[in-house]
């Protein structure tokens, strides 16, 4: 058969992703903080948006309000209005407003003679390292009753790095120290650890490896104390010998963590060559120490978790749920400002921005509405099938996939995902986030109803925060009473529960409560384990 090339007609059909169809699903993914920062860069980049309590709660309520939400752009570039933005006419009517409902003149508001140019030096207090013009009318301070704007002169926050940097500025003169030890602070995170080997610093920087070894240990000398050590043996290891505490018992204790951890006094005392109440002394003083020297500096500012949906009691014993509007950036197009600009374009250009602009302005207005709508719609259907975990509580959650809600609500379960992600719930049982009321199902020993995964994990921890110091329950045990109560689970699911939750073993559990009984004896004074 010959090869030739022929023109053959196709049709098909295919999805295309569309720059606002991207923009309207990465919407849905956003959290609350994250949606305001994307509103205020589309603020900042749009002319044709604004937000909505720029105006009044008159002009909200009125006819403009419903034209800006839902006129087409060449209905809203048409004839202007008569209460336009721009004009002396306009201004005059809205200026005349304001002073009968304020009761004052406002024509020699912002004038300069209010102030008087000059102020006397006498008059500023001293300390405050305020020029006299910054108290001659400035915005946020002046002479007529306001307060100065305080928050211009805020300090900006020390981190970490700033403040190791001050002292390795004190205390380093020669420059290529200066550089190592810069290297080497740059490499210490948030917990004050160094995140990087000594020999990797020297390569990097091309110096010997002793010269970079000296310069950790001048690091290490700065405050926070235990500041750049490698691991936490050696962070609690610099502030005792701060203290003067790092003798020879205390060494083999530092280098034993791992029976510290694991509450194997015995083990401890063995090695250490001490007696139970040296042990305690020493274990307290280790306890005193701060395995996180950085943590006092923070890692940043903390957002604080802003619910995106209520949930309340109503009074016949449903649920109200509603979206936080505190949480909903309100943004309005603007189409009077529109129609003005394009009146006054006289290049195609311009008039392409304009609608390109306009055009934009209105698919986020109506994206952050159908986002709305999706997490309310979302979040009743959740409420819907968790009705009796705000009745009861944890021991009543039912299992829940993504599938079942967005066959519920007839949506796909992304979408589903997506509105869950980074979204939280304040219900009377506490702020949850949406993606904690989806559970795995586990199966009932006589085939009957499912158990959710997180009410399973509420009832290990019940059982376990309920034992006796003669009666420790293994991982069996618990397998054994969890079938009586009708839940069908394998003894290595157990294990990997209680691992989640932060339980030790039978075997720690048993030897930690042994050790408590044992800290209290008759006729002794009080001596507790110090647990680390």
């Amino acid at each position: 058969m010959a090869l030739s090339a022929k023109l053959v007609l196709r049709q098909g059909q295919t999805l295309i992703l569309t720059p606002q169809l991207l923009q309207a699903i990465k919407l849905l993914q956003f959290s609350s903080h994250e949606l305001s920062a994307f509103v205020e860069e589309e603020l900042e980049r749009n002319p044709m948006l604004e937000r909505g309590e720029e105006r009044g709660e008159s002009e909200i309520d009125g006819q403009e309000t419903g034209d800006r939400q839902s006129e087409t752009a060449e209905a809203a570039l048409g004839e202007p209005s008569e209460a336009d933005w721009s004009g002396e006419d306009g201004f005059a009517v809205d200026q005349q407003s304001l002073e009968a409902g304020l009761g004052t003149e406002l024509s020699n508001a912002f004038d300069a003679e209010r102030i008087p140019a000059t102020v006397e030096a006498q008059a500023i207090p001293e300390g405050l390292g305020l020029s006299a013009s910054a108290w001659s009318g400035g915005s946020g301070g002046g002479l007529d009753g306001e307060a100065p704007n305080l928050e211009a002169y805020v300090a900006a926050r020390q981190t970490l790095a700033d403040f190791l940097g001050v002292q390795l500025a004190l205390a380093v003169v020669d420059p290529v120290d200066r550089l190592i030890g810069q290297a080497l602070i740059d490499s210490i995170d948030e917990a004050g650890y160094l995140g990087e080997e000594i020999g990797a610093v020297a390569r990097r920087l091309g110096v010997d490896a002793a010269r970079v070894a000296r310069m950790l240990g001048i690091v290490q000398s700065f405050e926070p104390s235990g500041v750049g050590a490698r691991d936490l043996a050696e962070c609690l290891a610099i502030q005792l010998r701060e203290n003067d505490r790092f003798d020879p018992a205390m060494a083999r204790l530092v280098a034993n963590l791992p029976l510290l951890a694991r509450r194997d006094f015995a083990a401890l005392r063995r090695i250490c060559e001490v007696d139970e109440e040296d042990l305690a002394d020493m274990v307290g003083e280790i306890r005193r120490l701060e395995p996180k020297p950085g943590r006092a500096f923070g890692g940043g500012p903390i957002q604080p978790l802003t619910p995106d949906v209520t949930v309340r009691a109503a009074s016949d014993g449903s649920w109200l749920v509603e979206l936080n509007v505190d949480a909903l950036p309100r943004v309005l197009v603007n189409n009077s400002y529109a129609a003005q600009v394009m009146r006054g374009a006289t290049s195609d250009a311009d008039k392409t921005f304009v609608s390109t602009c306009l055009q934009d302005a209105n698919w986020l207005t109506k994206s952050l509405e159908q986002r709305a709508r999706t997490i309310l719609k979302v979040a009743t259907e959740i409420v819907r099938q968790q009705d009796a975990f705000l009745v009861h509580g944890v021991a009543h959650l039912r299992p829940l996939n993504l599938k079942a809600i967005a066959e519920a609500i007839g949506m796909h379960e992304s979408t589903v995902s997506r509105v869950t992600s980074n979204k939280y719930m304040a219900t009377p049982r506490g702020l949850f986030e949406m993606k904690y009321f989806f559970t795995a199902a586990i199966a009932a020993h006589d085939g009957g109803e499912t158990h959710s995964a997180e009410a399973v994990r509420h009832r290990i921890r019940q059982m376990i925060e309920g034992e006796s110091v003669d009666d420790v329950l293994s991982d069996d045990a618990i397998v054994a009473r969890l079938k009586a109560n009708n839940i069908d689970i394998a003894r290595r699911t157990v294990a990997k529960y209680r691992e989640s939750l932060r339980i030790p073993s039978s075997v720690e559990r048993r030897r930690e409560k042994a050790h408590q009984a044992a800290a209290l004896r008759p006729g002794d004074s009080i001596r507790r384990i110090v647990h680390v």
